[in-house]
């Protein structure tokens, strides 16, 4: 006689929390106002069309902590109101930008990776909350930069040397920090949840 093996989902951070929909719901929505918040982070610099901004950041964390419902949820609200004219894009920027609308796709990619990933358990230790970090950060390029690269009409190497190039040692910098961050709160719940 043979057994299969099912793996179990694990419980993401906002699961400890999370104990209804009007929770959810708050959630969601506390998520979305952080990525506009972080996003007014944000500086360009001359000849670089896209901005350096601190929204990245918050796609990662909403990503890595929500679980998938909900973090796919906040992008979608936060794209959506910003299209619609909540001033919480990079710059207190609102509605359609071609230019940029393909890397606002990509949060919901990233968001939806990572939530997966960190259902397996991926957040739990700084290597492995490394390595999904990055992967959320290449999930935002894989849609972003060849949008860039069609709405420029450029050739796909051009669009990464000015839509991503530049902005890998800051990208880097943000991985290390949640990825650090995220592991060690789960220390800390943990903890919390033992005693």
């Amino acid at each position: 006689m043979s057994t299969v093996a099912v793996p179990t989902r694990r419980p993401v951070l906002a699961d400890v929390v999370s104990k209804s929909l009007l929770a959810d719901a708050i959630l969601v929505v506390g998520a979305a106002a952080f990525v506009g918040l972080l996003a007014q982070i944000s500086f360009t610099i001359h000849p670089f069309v896209v901005p350096f901004t601190g929204q990245t950041l918050g796609v990662l964390l909403v990503g890595s902590t929500l679980g998938i419902r909900r973090a796919v949820a906040s992008m979608a609200l936060y794209v959506v109101a910003g299209l619609v004219g909540l001033p919480w894009f990079a710059g207190h920027a609102s509605g359609y930008s071609s230019l940029l609308f393909g890397y606002l796709l990509g949060f919901v990619l990233s968001v939806t990776l990572m939530s997966w990933l960190a259902s397996k358990g991926n957040d739990r230790n700084v290597v492995s909350a490394l390595g999904l970090f990055i992967i959320g950060e290449l999930a935002i390029y894989a849609i972003g930069v060849p949008w860039l690269a069609i709405d420029l009409h450029m050739s796909l190497l051009k669009a990464i040397s000015i839509g991503m190039t530049p902005y890998l040692i800051f990208d880097l910098a943000k991985a290390v920090v949640a990825g650090t961050l995220l592991p060690t709160t789960w220390r800390f719940v943990d903890r919390s949840t033992e005693t």
